[in-house]
């Protein structure tokens, strides 16, 4: 067998081997096949749209949003934005995970919980928290007497953006630290290294490829979101905004879609880029020998300084969906606070419908994501196929591309045989299930490089065929990669709102597209009810993945870290 060696790796690793599977080949074309249908065709529908002018292909929408700076700013805006908020983002998860899993920290399932509050519920119902705590006349702005303060514009973007999307970067970053071998940081311990030597030297090159993932992750939804800068954009015009207004405001579909298709070029560089680096280093940590339990603890001081930046990061975020919560209670927000429960029966009377309908769609498109995603990732990263490249670039497609859009190229290409898609629960499911694989594959690409595929071999030299060695090795190894590919799906699909809007029927509406609506009929107190009953149905499902996936993990070997 021929083998490399790393220094930064425990052991041997396996050079990746052509595929002799049949099993294998046919999953590769099934998944290229879903991919065509459900990501290139839609996109190449809205792509020939921006490209066709009465009837002829012409460059006269590009040439028009490269020559007028109202359209140029935007762009640079959301270039500047992405990158402050991808950043910020991936500090903050790092440094919320690393410390639950490098230290004794109290209150850690709390925490944990917490993270997951800024991503379970509709996102303009954030920003418009934000609004009543920190703007013009808030809660908080009043209270400072902050008469000045402004929190629309870029600053106001970074703090929601920042705060919605780190747990992206946490859960990434989460599954990634998890699975680094204990018994790597002990050895340098052992071997004189001081707390910081270790952390700098072992702990953070060998999260180097989660960090990336994460980055690049935070980076891409900011480009793409338009809820938040819809709300809190003030005179700060981001590109998704303007596709959105093209769009549904002014009816221009193909200048629209020109907006969209160059907001997907920074995401592709930031993707190869990405790619391209973890590609020259090796980062296995997971080796099949027997390991420690514990890690090497940090100082008393560094343990409470993260305690309280955790701390202070949560009651930050209590205090943002206090407000949603306290709405539930108040009769007409804004002008009568009187207590009142009437919010609830009317929530229940025009959402429980749409509430199934959710849960439903959310369920599907949840458990068929979660699996796919981990079968790219695997093939992604210990097979070497033709197309595996553009594999990679075809998934991350569907993420970067402004919902907006989304929506419309499934319109217009799932509305005629043979697809005939629009208007059945079907179009909304396969929506979900392409826009947010790439979070889960992110993150088991992510764990899958640090796990030496040697273990994985030797189950294939036992007799062992690629289905079983899937899903009785693999699958348990990154089980930490698996449950923040399902719930991020769960949570996406809940609070789904730009492509959705296009897609719901009467008899498959949304709950967030319901939120939406009561929203703008100015029924604060019915959206906030609304959105704490996606919070409750968010946080059961997670119950219920973690209940799963731990006892079906207790039963198979325990194997490095």
């Amino acid at each position: 067998m021929d083998l490399k060696y790393s220094t930064m790796a425990a052991g041997p690793v396996v050079n990746k081997k052509r595929i002799s599977d049949p099993l294998i080949t046919v999953a590769i074309i099934l998944i290229w096949l879903s991919l065509l249908i459900f990501i290139v065709y839609p996109l190449a529908r809205s792509l020939w749209i921006s490209l066709v002018v009465d009837g002829k292909l012409s460059l006269a929408h590009y040439g028009y949003v490269f020559t007028h700076q109202w359209l140029l700013t935007p762009l640079y805006n959301s270039l500047g934005l992405g990158v402050l908020v991808a950043t910020l983002s991936t500090i903050i998860g790092f440094g919320y995970a690393y410390g639950l899993n490098r230290t004794n920290m109290p209150a850690k399932g709390i925490f944990r919980q917490l993270a997951l509050l800024p991503v379970i519920s509709p996102p303009f119902m954030f920003a418009l928290s934000v609004i009543l705590l920190l703007g013009k006349n808030g809660l908080i702005t009043k209270l400072l007497g902050l008469t000045h303060f402004d929190i629309y514009g870029l600053p106001g973007l970074v703090l929601v953006q920042s705060l919605t999307m780190f747990p992206i970067a946490y859960l990434v970053l989460d599954g990634v630290l998890k699975a680094i071998n204990p018994d790597m940081e002990d050895s340098a311990f052992n071997l004189g290294a001081t707390r910081f030597q270790v952390f700098s030297t072992v702990t953070l090159p060998l999260a180097l490829p989660g960090i990336a993932s994460a980055w690049l992750l935070v980076f891409v939804t900011s480009l793409a979101d338009f809820g938040n800068p819809m709300v809190l954009g003030g005179g700060f015009d981001v590109l998704s905004v303007q596709a959105y207004l093209q769009v549904t405001g002014m009816f221009n579909v193909a200048r629209g879609a020109t907006l969209a298709v160059i907001l997907l070029v920074p995401a592709m560089i930031a993707f190869y880029l990405q790619r391209y680096w973890i590609a020259k280093r090796s980062y296995v940590t997971v080796t099949g020998k027997p390991t420690s339990a514990g890690v090497a603890g940090v100082t008393p001081v560094t343990k409470w300084l993260l305690t309280a930046f955790a701390s202070l990061l949560s009651l930050t975020i209590l205090g943002f969906y206090a407000v949603i919560i306290y709405g539930c209670f108040v009769k007409l927000w804004g002008y009568n606070w009187s207590f009142t429960l009437e919010n609830f029966t009317y929530a229940w009377d025009i959402g429980k419908d749409s509430m199934m309908a959710t849960v439903t769609m959310a369920g599907i498109a949840t458990a068929i994501s979660g699996i796919l995603a981990m079968v790219v990732a695997f093939l992604m990263v210990r097979k070497d196929f033709f197309g595996k490249k553009a594999m990679g670039f075809v998934t991350l497609m569907g993420y970067a591309v402004p919902g907006t859009l989304v929506g419309i190229g499934y319109i217009q290409a799932f509305n005629s045989p043979p697809l005939m898609l629009t208007g059945t629960m079907w179009i909304i499911v396969f929506c979900f299930i392409f826009r947010e694989i790439p979070v889960g594959i992110e993150s088991g690409v992510a764990t899958l490089n640090q796990i030496d595929p040697a273990i994985e071999e030797a189950s294939s030299n036992l007799g062992a065929d690629s289905r079983y060695t899937f899903t009785h090795v693999t699958l348990p190894l990154i089980k930490s990669a698996f449950f923040a590919s399902l719930a991020y799906s769960f949570v996406r699909s809940m609070t789904a709102v730009s492509a959705v809007i296009f897609l719901v029927t009467a008899r498959w509406y949304h709950l967030t597209a319901l939120v939406l609506s009561q929203t703008e009929i100015m029924r604060l107190g019915a959206a906030s009810v609304l959105s704490l009953f996606t919070i409750i149905i968010v946080m059961l499902a997670f119950v219920i993945i973690r209940w799963c996936l731990g006892s079906s993990a207790n039963s198979a070997p325990r194997i490095g870290g």
